[in-house]
């Protein structure tokens, strides 16, 4: 059997992101210098293709396909899940299936092996006004006053924000959510609770 042949019947010939069923090709899923066999394939519809391949001009409504593709006991579709879902992070819903996501170990590390973009967003790291490491889902204290622009109010010292998200292209910058408004915050103004 060829390498599409198994993609076809693992995919009962459908895309393995979206589940379209026209133009469907197989792409690689990058790991090392490994060969291309089915293991380390997809087969995927034109309209994934060309987002992948083209991110900046990608339609961020379409992934809202891996809710149920990212389920996927196929290691390399979990891969690109992960890998789609944690470029589009700045987004509330694939920030939160990022988080329900769970990868073993060696499947975690093939997601972020050989993903440039991924490699760079992990050298920034938040810290908070006391040089602690802050990741995301942590809770913080704010530590000053603060006035929220636009939302008229000013979120109070010695508030606790929950579960904060991490801006994923500034070490400055944390999400959070204060009087049920999801807010921005500069991390030299909140220290991490305990």
């Amino acid at each position: 059997m060829t390498t599409e042949d198994i993609l076809q019947a693992r995919s009962g010939s459908k895309c393995e992101l979206c589940n379209a069923s026209e133009a469907l090709e197989i792409h690689e899923v990058s790991y090392g210098a490994s060969e291309v066999g089915p293991e380390n394939s997809l087969l995927l519809c034109g309209t994934c293709r060309a987002q992948i391949g083209e991110p900046e001009k990608a339609d961020v409504h379409h992934w809202r396909c891996l809710s149920e593709s990212m389920w996927s006991p196929t290691p390399a579709v979990q891969v690109m899940a992960w890998r789609i879902l944690n470029q589009l992070r700045a987004e509330d819903w694939a920030r939160d299936l990022l988080d329900m996501l769970y990868l073993e170990d060696a499947t975690l590390a093939w997601a972020k092996a050989s993903s440039a973009e991924t490699s760079d967003i992990e050298d920034i790291k938040h810290l908070d006004c006391n040089g602690v490491l802050l990741s995301a889902g942590d809770d913080v204290t704010l530590i000053k006053d603060l006035n929220v622009k636009g939302a008229g109010f000013t979120a109070k010292r010695g508030t606790v924000v929950r579960g904060i998200s991490l801006v994923h292209d500034n070490a400055a910058q944390i999400e959070g959510r204060v009087n049920s408004q999801r807010i921005v915050i500069l991390t030299e103004f909140v220290k991490k609770s305990n």
